[in-house]
């Protein structure tokens, strides 16, 4: 099972869609690590530079609608191979969603209003989270802020993320 605790980095936009996440120009390349330096290179939010930003990050909590537009398989693998295995957002493209979720990672929907108070408390800090997968709980902590939250995993994802993603989970039981 991958890793879902670490650094945290906060996106305050919705609809981050999949080109923004990785460029469609660099779709031909032949593996998932030929992907890495691209990540969110066509993101533009004030502030935010990917090859400062994106160092030693683990974990995105975003707005709305992260993964509209092209349904791709490399968006994910673009998170997975920076070491991003959880995307936390009000609600996802359910394409993108279920991408997630096949390569073993997780893409977590939490309410806005929770996300708002993420935002609020943690957002502009170095903020670290802890995942503890089987009683569905995240704590983000900042210094000395502390926050824990309930999230949702049906038992179908939860079991794609257990065994790695569906090429795995496939090979356990068929």
């Amino acid at each position: 099972m991958k890793n879902f605790d670490g650094k945290v980095l906060f996106l305050n936009r919705s609809d981050i869609n999949t080109d923004e996440i990785i460029p469609a120009k660099y779709l031909t390349e032949s593996t998932k690590e030929d992907l890495k330096p691209y990540l969110l290179e066509d993101l533009k939010l004030d502030t935010f530079n990917p090859k400062r930003d994106l160092h030693n990050i683990n974990a995105i909590v975003t707005r709305e609608n992260f993964g509209c537009g092209s349904s791709r398989e490399h968006a994910p693998w673009a998170l997975e191979v920076n070491g991003i295995d959880l995307v936390i957002a009000v609600d996802f493209a359910r394409i993108f969603r279920q991408n997630m979720y096949n390569c073993g990672m997780m893409a977590v929907e939490l309410p806005g209003s929770t996300i708002d108070m993420l935002f609020k408390k943690f957002s502009g800090r170095e903020t670290f989270l802890k995942t503890d997968f089987e009683n569905h709980k995240f704590t983000f902590t900042s210094g000395t802020i502390s926050e824990t939250v309930d999230f949702k995993i049906n038992d179908f994802d939860k079991e794609l993320v257990k065994a790695g993603g569906w090429v795995d989970f496939a090979d356990l039981r068929y």
